[in-house]
């Protein structure tokens, strides 16, 4: 006779009046009852956890033997690996080389320090313009100054050799004063002297 899940009776034995709940919950939810298959599974499973030893570890088992956790991506293990985060310097380097960008990052880092490589009196009458295909470009506060820097040449392109390494820097090509134009309205007088150099 089925145990009635409502009665409260000190005499009804308390497991079974448990099981006839959950069945009746389970019957509310839908839910039908275990084939003998699953039934089994279910024992059996229970059975060994409920026989094994306190803090015992069994090995996790896969399908194949020669399966490795690892090659589904997100564990490199110990060691180097490609998937290590990189440092900043290393990606920015990478790039620069890649994109062609390498000569020119480097010239303009040794452009930057121009004070330093070639002295403050210097740097203050001569400062550098640019750096495109093997030249730099320089700009002369006077006319004497031009003078001087293209008979230091040679110097200079030691200097960039030293820094750079040989054949980055080719060519210095010196540029005088930026001067103002002395031509008033569209005539201009056929052979004349033009300006003089005013300007050191």
């Amino acid at each position: 006779m089925p145990v009635d899940p409502h009665r409260f009776d000190d005499e009804i034995d308390a497991p079974a009046a448990l099981l006839s709940r959950l069945r009746v919950a389970a019957a509310d939810r839908g839910e039908g009852r275990l084939t003998g298959h699953a039934a089994q599974k279910i024992l059996k499973n229970f059975g060994a956890t409920m026989s094994a030893e306190p803090g015992e570890k069994k090995p996790r088992q896969f399908r194949n033997n020669s399966f490795d956790p690892r090659t589904l991506g997100g564990y490199t293990g110990p060691g180097k690996s490609v998937r290590d985060p990189k440092e900043l310097t290393s990606i920015m380097e990478t790039m620069i080389s890649a994109r062609g960008w390498k000569e020119p990052v480097a010239v303009s880092s040794v452009l930057s320090r121009w004070d330093d490589l070639m002295g403050s009196y210097f740097a203050d009458h001569v400062k550098p313009e640019g750096f495109q295909d093997g030249v730099v470009t320089v700009r002369c506060s006077t006319t004497a100054w031009a003078t001087q820097v293209k008979l230091m040449r040679g110097e200079i392109l030691q200097t960039f050799s030293r820094e750079l390494g040989d054949g980055v820097v080719q060519k210095i090509v010196v540029h005088g004063p930026h001067t103002p134009s002395w031509k008033k309205g569209k005539f201009v007088a056929p052979y004349g002297r033009g300006p003089r150099d005013t300007y050191g």
